[in-house]
């Protein structure tokens, strides 16, 4: 609390809001907008940006998205991408068919494909620690299948029904890989429809399994479960699952060989979001509509080891999304509490944003895609995905950095400045990296461009205040910087103290010049003391 006042102290004393005539890119910013660099995809490219909106780095691929991005540790970008749909007859939502990983210069260093007659990845991957990568893929059941499993004949379309499989890859080469470790949603089914079929038992009984015939109000599909995002998290050493049309999350346990996950090592540890699923609720104790985006939050962040998600809110009234944030019954091994006979809690959200549903049909509404990221300074990066409208929030739920993107996802064409959105924007989501990320060690981050032409971001650079340091009293020099810091003041200079991004101080010094070698890369808070008073300003370490 004290790291957080002395940091909105430090911003205080910098430039008001603006809030410019912009149509794109950069809305609106204020100094409490976290100071990072924001990484999303839209049609054939990956763009890294500052919060103006200049690109500091851009990947270009051959493939529309297959929906995710990462930026990973070492600079690299793992991206999904779409291949044309062919004769494969794995079709749904989300539809991707390659991975791709490509170097920070853009090169392609590993590419996987996984689009066949059974099987097709979508949505969702995630690098994982090992340079492994985890993947999601759609594989086919035939009618046979899925009836000994237990499903309804009158609830398969199409003669099939969809698998959905997880699996890590040990990249190899150019093009290969070892696949390492699977799970697979068709080992954990529970059915009480044919006592003479496979998975037969009491639904309420076992939480720990999907029911097969449960259809969350949706019409029969061979897509049933459409699962929408895999996030792993390492500290339990656990995948989280979401499935938008079952309305709920799921985490499973990682920590397991590939024959362990087939079995009841593989069952869901804790699940979330809707309980009628599992028969411990109705729908009025539904709590998530279609989400997107379920993870973890990292211990070092604010509300560690809470989970964070993005709860899109589809087929419910009034429409309206939100972001929640829950406090599962978790310990720190990673262990869950479950009381049989009741709904896995909690049954409150620990935050949520808006606060309060609205009356009637909210702007902020965003059926598919989207999420929620915390940041390290409390704020909250929100991607309404279907506008590609980023915004950010801070302690207080104020918006404090807004921006639109200015690129067609349908033919990648830019809109200039003043022009509305672009009619078929889209993005599966938005992150913001932190200045001291270790992909940004050693890289040329100078902005370039904004996306959009004709752009108007004078403005935002006042805000910013990083290119222009000098005013009426003193400068401050070079900026950004990789060591030396000088400062030029023409009055009586007393002292100089240096403040991490969160408020923590970190040097101090009664010359006019100071080392910060010594310091991590990212963002600091240059407080300098004359006999006229303090100035603050920003310096970036690089």
């Amino acid at each position: 609390m004290i790291k957080r006042l002395l940091f909105v102290f430090l911003l205080t004393i910098l430039t008001d809001a603006i809030q410019s005539q912009n149509t794109i890119g950069t809305l609106s910013i204020t100094s409490d907008a976290y100071e990072g660099l924001t990484l999303f995809s839209t049609h054939t490219k990956a763009y890294l940006i500052n919060n103006c909106g200049q690109v500091v780095n851009e990947w270009n691929s051959t493939y529309l998205p297959g929906n995710a991005v990462y930026l990973l540790p070492n600079g690299n970008l793992l991206r999904t991408g779409r291949l044309a749909q062919g004769s494969n007859p794995v079709a749904l939502p989300g539809n991707g068919g390659i991975v791709e990983l490509f170097d920070w210069d853009g090169n392609i260093i590993w590419s996987w494909i996984d689009s066949s007659d059974t099987s097709r990845q979508h949505h969702d991957v995630f690098p994982m620690p090992n340079g492994n990568v985890l993947i999601l893929a759609a594989t086919l059941m035939t009618d046979t299948e899925a009836i000994q499993a237990g499903r309804d004949p009158n609830k398969l379309i199409n003669s099939e029904l969809y698998n959905e499989r997880i699996y890590e890859v040990e990249p190899v080469g150019a093009t290969g890989g070892n696949i390492v470790w699977e799970w697979n949603v068709k080992d954990h089914l529970i059915q009480d429809f044919d006592a003479t079929k496979d998975n037969f038992g009491v639904v309420g009984d076992n939480p720990g399994k999907l029911d097969i015939n449960f259809l969350n109000g949706f019409n029969a599909e061979n897509n049933w479960l459409h699962i929408n995002a895999i996030q792993y998290d390492e500290e339990f050493d656990q995948i989280l699952i979401s499935s938008r049309r079952m309305s709920e999350i799921y985490a499973i346990d990682r920590n397991t060989t590939t024959a362990e996950a087939a079995g009841s090592a593989g069952d869901f540890l804790y699940r979330w979001g809707n309980p009628q699923a599992y028969r411990q609720g109705t729908e009025a104790n539904r709590e998530l509509y279609g989400q997107h985006t379920p993870y973890y939050i990292p211990s070092g962040f604010p509300n560690e080891r809470k989970l964070m998600v993005f709860n899109n809110g589809i087929n419910r009234s009034p429409a309206y999304s939100e972001v929640l944030i829950i406090e599962p019954p978790v310990d720190v091994n990673g262990d869950y509490t479950y009381f049989p006979g009741t709904a896995y809690e909690p049954f409150s959200s620990f935050f949520r944003y808006p606060e309060t549903a609205p009356v009637a049909d909210s702007d902020f509404f965003s059926a598919i895609v989207s999420s929620g990221r915390q940041l390290q300074n409390g704020n909250i990066l929100i991607c309404e995905g279907r506008e590609a409208y980023f915004f950010e929030i801070d302690t207080n739920n104020n918006i404090v950095w807004e921006y639109i993107s200015p690129v067609s996802n349908a033919d990648g064409s830019t809109y200039e400045q003043g022009e509305m959105p672009p009619p078929n924007n889209f993005a599966f989501r938005a992150t913001k990296y932190s200045m001291n990320y270790s992909a940004f060690d050693g890289r040329d981050l100078t902005p370039g461009n904004t996306i959009e032409t004709n752009p108007d971001i004078t403005d935002c650079l006042d805000v910013l205040n990083v290119n222009e340091f000098e005013v009426a009293d003193f400068e401050i020099f070079p900026n950004p910087t990789q060591s030396v810091v000088n400062i030029n003041s023409k009055l009586p200079f007393n002292k100089l103290e240096v403040y991490s991004s969160l408020g923590q101080k970190v040097m101090e010094s009664a010359n006019t010049s100071i080392d910060i070698s010594n310091q991590p890369n990212g963002l600091y808070f240059f407080r300098i003391y004359t006999d006229a008073g303090v100035e603050t300003r920003k310096i970036i370490k690089r």
